[in-house]
Formats: structure tokens, sequence, C-alpha cells
């Protein structure tokens, strides 16, 4: 049984790695984690030993997320709908979340990855229901993430222009 000072110095430097890598990205300080949870340096290596611990606890909370929001444009009644607001949210999340834009940015290296299987079905509806062009794949739907990830690092707040010509690029003539 875990005390509860160390569960609360745990979810701090949680909390702290989720704000701090938002910020920064997954290379960010964890002097800064530590810092904006409130502890020693000394308490985040205790409870994370190496960085890929913390990161991979934010990590797999942000994959879990960006699936259940695929799933959730999978369940859409309009397939281009469904497409448009996944895409939409996932952009949206990146200018947020520098974490986010590293971990969605490299998704597609994972074949394995759920969040493969359900961008491929995101496509598949889309171009089934003839509202995506059917030479666009799922790999072009990850550029596409790149590319406005890239948008909202440069050009803070202008996003949404890129994102709007990208999406009229994917429609089906």
């Amino acid at each position: 049984m875990i005390r509860r000072d160390a569960q609360r110095n745990r979810e701090a430097l949680v909390a702290a790695a989720r704000q701090v890598l938002a910020e920064r990205g997954v290379d960010a300080p964890l002097e800064a984690v530590a810092r904006r949870a409130g502890v020693a340096i000394g308490t985040l290596y205790r409870h994370f030993p190496e960085r890929g611990d913390l990161v991979d606890a934010l990590l797999d909370e942000k994959t879990r997320a960006w699936a259940d929001l695929a799933r959730e444009s999978l369940g859409a009644d309009d397939p281009w709908r469904g497409l448009a607001e996944f895409l939409e949210r996932t952009c949206e999340l990146q200018a947020a979340d520098r974490a986010f834009t590293e971990l969605a940015c490299l998704s597609h290296q994972d074949d394995g990855a759920e969040i493969n299987e359900l961008i491929h079905r995101l496509v598949e509806r889309a171009q089934g229901a003839g509202a995506l062009r059917a030479d666009v794949g799922p790999l072009d739907l990850v550029f596409f993430m790149m590319a406005n990830s890239r948008v909202a690092e440069a050009a803070p707040g202008h996003w949404r222009r890129h994102f709007t010509l990208m999406l009229d690029a994917l429609k089906a003539v």
C-alpha cells in the first residue's frame, strides 16, 4: 500500500508533467516537472526512475484519449463529418500540447498501434461514402497532422486556416 503523501506526490508529478510536457515537449527538463509539482528531483526519480517511465505514463493516457476520439468519430452518422471532426480535434490537441504532437507524429511508426487501425477505418468509411479522395491513405492523414503541427508551432493561432485548406484538399470532387 502506498502512503498517502507518496500518492499525493506521484499525482502532483503526473499533473505537473502533463503541463510541462504539453508546453515544452517530451524532452522538457525533469527539474521543471519536479519544480512545478513542488517536490525535489529525488522524489521524481523515486516515482519515475527513468524519464521514459514518466513519459510512458503520460503517453499511454494521451494514446487512450486519442483512440477514444477516433472511435467516437467512427460512430458519426456522416463518415466525412466523422473524419473531419477527428482531424480537427486532433489538430486542436496538437496546437495545445507539444507532447501530444510528438505522439501523433510518431504513432504511425508503430504498426501495431490501435490508432493506426482506427485511422484506417476512418479513411475506408469516408472513401466508401464517396466523400474522401480515393487516392488518400492513412499515411496521408499522418502527414496532414504532421504539417498542421508545424503550422501551429510556427504561427500559433493560425493552424485552423491551414487545417481548412488541407481538409478541402482531401475531399472527393
